[in-house]
């Protein structure tokens, strides 16, 4: 992408605790307690947002959605779209709004996102696309498991990536997850071998290296710069952006173990004028622990292949030499459906405004926020910097 995108900033966000049930609430009731949240964080009223930007929730999705949602929350907007990426939806949403304004079409983008961990009748599971209909469903290779089962052990056979490097990945977030307060796991520590002993869902994967679904939800607010008030805290700027994608089903793929985030990568760090080395922490969309170790190689971290002993070697904890996940990503924080991918996103902002509290990153002025969707299929990566 050959832009900048200097004129926009986020400058506000809100994002609810992480529920096992749904507990009466819908998507549509969590929406309206983030806008409000997140407008008011944004030291902003209603009636000066006038850009929406939603994903598709796997629970309570109706026709029409973005007027459906200003027509509950009362707002009058210039803009308004649907991004829809999988779990690469909310990362998107944030370029987009950037873009929207410098376009000139709004100044003030709600990025909302909100789902349910499953409708009264209706497990969460039966509602995922089943997988190819040539390739993947007559041998039971039921997506999204199975996909990243696969992709697991190809890398083990490649680079002799092992298990308890994987389960490090999982450890290393619990105990971030330890210090967030709305966590779904957020007051059980975690053990590599608690993860190799828990349940083989699908081989090599066992049930704490991926994700449970939970009800939840996150907001931000995205602002032109020049109409953004003082609202207490400094704004967080987007400093490059990058999106790439070709495929739904990874039987596409030629290679397996590389993903499109090293493409996204490559032009979000081109239009930041920075490098992986600048960042002072990642976010990495983490619905299994081999997309986290796989992302470390695509993102350019570390050289592909050594995703294994990078993870060995380093330490993954907010304190520590790579801050990774600080709040315990989607593994310990839970997946709220669609919304999962905005609990990266607003954490990379609480941390570059420093409203991170036990948790927070020493001296953090850059990171990198990674949203993944399907298996592997749709990348954004974002580098966001501190603006105060």
């Amino acid at each position: 992408m050959d832009m900048s995108f200097s004129a926009s900033a986020i400058t506000g966000f809100a994002e609810r605790p992480s529920a096992k049930t749904p507990d009466g609430q819908s998507a549509l009731s969590i929406i309206a307690a983030l806008a409000r949240d997140a407008v008011a964080d944004a030291g902003l009223d209603r009636d000066q947002v006038d850009g929406l930007l939603l994903t598709i929730p796997v629970f309570g999705y109706s026709a029409f959605f973005p007027s459906v949602v200003a027509d509950n929350l009362g707002l009058n907007l210039s803009y308004f779209d649907v991004v829809e990426l999988g779990g690469a939806s909310s990362a998107g949403m944030i370029w987009r709004a950037a873009a929207a304004i410098e376009a000139g079409l709004c100044n003030h983008v709600l990025c909302v996102t909100a789902d349910l961990s499953g409708g009264e009748h209706t497990p969460f599971g039966l509602l995922l696309p089943p997988g190819d209909a040539e390739f993947e469903q007559p041998f039971g290779a039921s997506p999204p498991n199975a996909g990243y089962a696969m992709i697991a052990r190809r890398h083990m056979h490649e680079f002799g990536t092992r298990p308890e490097q994987l389960a490090k990945i999982a450890v290393s977030q619990r105990a971030n997850a330890l210090k967030t307060p709305g966590a779904l796991f957020g007051d059980t520590p975690l053990t590599i071998d608690d993860v190799l002993q828990s349940k083989l869902v699908f081989d090599p994967l066992h049930l704490f290296e991926i994700v449970s679904p939970c009800t939840g939800g996150a907001a931000v607010i995205v602002s032109r710069r020049s109409a953004a008030p003082d609202n207490g805290h400094p704004p967080v700027l987007l400093l490059g952006a990058g999106e790439a994608g070709s495929h739904t089903s990874i039987t596409s793929r030629r290679d397996i173990t590389t993903s499109w985030a090293k493409d996204s990568a490559a032009r979000a760090f081109a239009m930041a004028g920075v490098t992986p080395e600048n960042a002072d922490f990642a976010q990495i969309y983490d619905c299994y622990t081999i997309a986290v170790l796989m992302f470390l190689e695509d993102l350019g971290f570390c050289a592909k292949g050594h995703g294994g002993a990078f993870v060995t070697e380093r330490d993954m904890g907010f304190g520590g030499d790579f801050p990774c996940n600080t709040n315990g990503g989607q593994l310990s924080f839970g997946q709220a459906g669609a919304a999962g991918g905005m609990t990266h996103v607003v954490e990379g902002v609480r941390q570059l405004m420093g409203r991170a509290g036990e948790r927070q990153v020493a001296g953090a002025s850059v990171g990198v926020v990674h949203g993944n969707g399907g298996v592997m299929s749709d990348q954004v990566t974002l580098v966001l910097g501190n603006g105060g």
